[in-house]
This record gives C-alpha cells, sequence and structure tokens, in this order.
C-alpha cells in the first residue's frame, strides 16, 4: 500500500462513522431489545432475556395478522389505481402519434400532491369527508345523488377505501414520472420499424413497451410494495387517538408496531414486530422479481 493511499481511508471514515452511530448500531439493538421483555423505562440491557418468545408470539398474534391483511387490502386496491392511472397517462404522453403538449405542466401538476405534508392532507380529507358537515356529503346530497350523509370513516370498508383513495392520489403523479422516463427512454426507432410493419397501438404496447419497460416496472413495484406494507402516517392521522378505527380497519402493521412500542410500552414486543415487518418486505419484494422475470429464469 502506497503511503498516500491511507488518506483514502480518512475520507471515507464519515461515512461510515454516521452510519454505524444511526444505521447499524439501531439495527443491532431492535434485534437485541427483540430477544427481551424491555418495556422503554431504564437501561434496555437491564430487561429480562426472553429469547424468541417474542418471535413466537408474533405469529401466534391475531392482532398482528389483521392488521397484515387490512395492510394489504388498502396496498392492492392502491397499487392497482396507481398503477393503471399512472401508466395510461404514461402511454398518452409519450405516444409519438398523438404529440401532446403541454407535457411540463401536467408533470408538475400530478407531482404536486407529493410535495404535500401528509398533517396536511389528513386534516384537509378530514374536513370534507366529515359526515356531518363535510363538504362531499353536502355535495352528493345537494344533487340528490345520496339519501343522508355517509359516515366514510366510520365504517370499515370505506375508510380503507379511502386511505387507499389518498395513498393513490398521493402517488401517482411520481409513479408517471418514473413510468413517462422510462417509455421516453425507449428508442422511437422501435416504435417506427413496428409501424411501418403495420403494428397497431396494442401491439406496440405489448410487444415493445412492456417488454422493454420491465426493469423500471420492477422499481416501481418494490418500491411500491416497502411504501405499502410501511404505511402509517395516513391511518394513523385518520382515526381517533391513532388506534386504528373503525373496529380495527385501519391499523397497519407500522400503526399496530407504534402502538405496541408507544402506547402500551411493550418495546420488546414491538421490535419484533419491526423484524417481521422486514421478513414479510423482504419476500414479497422476492416473490414480485421473481414473477416478473420467471421467462428469463427459466431460459
Amino acid at each position: 500500500m502506497k503511503k498516500y493511499d491511507r488518506f483514502g481511508y480518512l475520507f471515507i471514515a464519515p461515512f461510515f462513522i454516521v452510519f454505524s452511530i444511526f444505521g447499524l448500531y439501531p439495527i443491532l439493538l431492535t434485534f437485541f431489545m427483540s430477544l427481551t421483555n424491555y418495556k422503554g423505562i431504564g437501561s434496555v440491557y437491564a430487561a429480562d432475556f426472553v429469547g424468541l418468545s417474542q418471535y413466537i408470539r408474533l405469529v401466534q398474534d391475531d392482532y398482528f395478522l389483521q392488521a397484515f391483511v387490512n395492510t394489504l387490502k388498502i396496498w392492492d386496491v392502491n397499487i392497482i389505481a396507481q398503477l393503471t392511472i399512472a401508466f395510461i397517462l404514461a402511454v398518452i404522453f409519450s405516444d409519438i402519434r398523438l404529440k401532446m403538449k403541454g407535457k411540463n405542466f401536467f408533470r408538475a401538476v400530478f407531482y404536486l400532491p407529493n410535495l404535500i405534508t401528509l398533517s396536511s392532507v389528513a386534516l384537509l380529507f378530514l374536513f370534507i369527508l366529515d359526515w356531518q358537515h363535510g363538504s362531499l356529503n353536502m355535495y352528493l346530497l345537494r344533487y340528490g345523488i345520496i339519501d343522508k350523509p355517509v359516515n366514510w370513516l366510520g365504517q370499515p370498508m370505506t375508510a380503507q377505501l379511502t386511505v387507499s383513495f389518498i395513498q393513490t392520489w398521493l402517488w401517482f403523479g411520481h409513479t408517471f414520472i418514473i413510468l413517462f422516463a422510462g417509455i421516453q427512454g425507449i428508442s422511437h426507432e422501435y416504435y417506427e420499424a413496428a409501424m411501418v410493419d403495420g403494428a397497431n397501438r396494442r401491439q406496440l404496447f405489448f410487444n415493445i413497451t412492456i417488454p422493454l419497460l420491465k426493469p423500471i416496472l420492477l422499481y416501481v413495484a418494490i418500491t411500491s410494495l416497502i411504501g405499502g406494507l410501511q404505511l402509517f402516517e395516513i391511518p394513523f392521522l385518520l382515526s381517533p387517538n391513532g388506534l386504528g378505527a373503525p373496529e380495527g380497519s385501519l391499523v397497519t402493521m407500522v400503526l399496530y408496531l407504534y402502538n405496541q412500542a408507544f402506547k402500551y410500552k411493550n418495546v420488546g414486543y414491538a421490535s419484533a414486530v419491526a423484524y417481521g415487518l422486514f421478513f414479510i418486505i423482504l419476500a414479497f419484494s422476492l416473490a414480485v422479481y421473481r414473477s416478473m422475470f420467471k421467462e428469463e429464469q427459466e431460459d
């Protein structure tokens, strides 16, 4: 090793120091806490060691299972609507035959909801969906669409659909920009050559756009999956006292983790929930990857 090569380690040392303190240490500490019955009071190292009992409890916990099901329901509706809207818009705006104008303006408008703080979004929808004085019920009553006010956030199904709608509204612009950029990166020569051979829009979409867009779709699918399974802020802010009402329909896995740690002081069990969530996300991400690239893996 040359004398001056050692200075390279000096320059990269700050990153590893910061990562070790704020990244690696919390991960290891969380795993240690998951093996104890730590209650969040006093030193974690003085808590009783319980081994894998917290993980056994997690596997048998019906409330966590319900939180998992709630999260999947909310995410399923959200991701289907989000990808559908974003994909349609991306294809329309990138169609070389249509030559859409004002692309930059619409991209900014679509992305705008993503810039609003989640607390402001939750407060906005609380006012809109208030079942007694909300503007949505007032509008629907005025035009005779409904006979009486609907308690949108007081019924399990409508509450979950509301959260899915909010998530779609917040994130479809972000997904649209990524898909639009991916489609723009596909050479127009492929489309022009296919159109010369008489290909229609359907054939262009399924035989050129989709295959060449698979890496982008994989990125969108996995990042949306990770974000969806970590859903917390909107259900927490829309439900009274952050408990996931009505009837626990808005209790997501992260909200369940939060309540266990900070409301019920079961920090050790909440740490086990955190690691359970990690393995669930990992398993789903691998499943998405394998399903999207199944043909390449078989070859």
